[in-house]
């Protein structure tokens, strides 16, 4: 990439509020949570924030009703505020 790197961090996530939504709903949640959780820790925008392919697939591994408890990610901020996370 041409933009430089400002921020590179490994986070675990908690997912543990999705117990509290109806199962149907708890991997979207989830995934609703790992954005959140990064723009308030990287702060940033909402929209900056692009989650990989591969976490999608590690939330959804087992259904839409039995996301992780909590998940591991490595997330890199760049010059332009962009966010790029990838699974550990």
């Amino acid at each position: 990439m041409s933009e430089s790197i400002l921020k590179e961090q490994i986070y675990i996530i908690p997912l543990r509020e999705t117990k509290i939504v109806p199962r149907w709903k708890r991997a979207n949640k989830a995934m609703s949570i790992i954005k959140q959780y990064l723009c308030k820790h990287m702060k940033v925008d909402i929209q900056k924030v692009k989650i990989d392919k591969t976490i999608n697939e590690k939330v959804w591994e087992h259904g839409i009703e039995k996301p992780p408890l909590k998940i591991k990610i490595r997330a890199v901020k760049y010059s332009d505020g962009e966010i790029e996370t990838e699974i550990i």
